[in-house]
């Protein structure tokens, strides 16, 4: 059972300028256009908003047509200089995958792509419904290299081809915990199309990752009570012993911090950040006692 000190650790402010990173980038106005999945909350909402306010034009895509309305009204009480268009759509779906692209063109030259939007399943290996890991790996794998085929193919096609892609990994695309076998492998394959494109990127086309710990998003939270009753622990020692034992940082990240990286990785000051993986984990992975 969740104390109301778990609520307040896991609760997340409203967006404020000086929450946000903001990046003098000639590319970066309302002419470009960055598709954003998952922008009906958590990281992709924050991501929306913070590239809208360095003043590009966002194709926020989300099933969530209620969170895509949220994520416009916070756009309004931010003010951003770019804009915040919604396009609801299944990445499920094919023919939505494709329609976001077209609707994204619509809107500017279609520069930017952040593949955020993500699913979560907790359950041992021989217990993994088959039918969960398939829309994981559809919403997580398969419509990210969809979505990257049609929007390099629109970068290629601008005066002078450049353009990024920002992928949402994780630790766990580096290491795994147990019962998320979906969640890990989607994430390693997050980061083996990372750096397929920038393979085959080069003259001003590249793509970077961006792995954090745990961040204080719907998909982190609603994943506690699972955790806890598969461990046999309390919600509070999830927090503290699951998803904070081996970070050297004691608070778990807000979602704006990490649209900040896809802000950096977006703009020019991130040239030579191609195929690589923005580690950003509180020293998870790359420390012990």
């Amino acid at each position: 059972m969740a104390t109301n000190d778990t609520h307040d650790r896991l609760a997340v402010g409203p967006i404020t300028d000086d929450d946000l990173l903001f990046v003098d980038d000639d590319r970066f106005a309302a002419g470009n256009v960055a598709v954003v999945t998952g922008a009906g909350s958590g990281i992709g909402r924050a991501t929306a908003l913070a590239l809208a306010a360095n003043g590009l034009t966002v194709a926020a895509t989300d099933v969530d047509e209620g969170g895509l309305a949220g994520t416009g009204e916070e756009a309004d009480r931010l003010g951003v200089a770019g804009r915040v268009e919604s396009i609801v759509a299944d990445l499920t779906d094919d023919d939505d995958i494709e329609r976001i692209v077209d609707e994204a063109a619509e809107l500017g030259a279609v520069r930017y792509l952040a593949n955020i939007a993500g699913l979560q399943h907790i359950d041992a290996i021989e217990e993994f419904p088959i039918d969960r890991y398939d829309e994981m790996h559809d919403v997580m794998l398969r419509a990210p290299l969809y979505l990257s085929k049609l929007v390099v193919g629109r970068i290629r096609e601008t005066d002078d081809g450049a353009g990024v892609v920002g992928n949402m990994a994780s630790v766990h695309g580096r290491y795994v915990t147990a019962d998320k076998v979906g969640y890990n492998v989607s994430k390693f394959g997050l980061r083996g199309l990372t750096q397929s494109i920038a393979a085959e990127g080069g003259d001003g086309l590249r793509a970077f990752s961006v792995s954090t710990g745990y961040v204080k998003t719907p998909l982190v939270t609603d994943q506690i009570p699972d955790t806890a009753d598969q461990r046999g622990i309390s919600v509070d020692e999830v927090i503290d012993d699951v998803m904070l034992g081996q970070s050297r940082v004691s608070e778990l990240m807000d979602p704006v911090d990490v649209a900040n990286l896809f802000v950096f990785g977006f703009t020019a000051h991130g040239s030579h950040l191609n195929g690589g993986d923005l580690l950003f984990d509180g020293g998870t992975t790359l420390t012990y006692e």
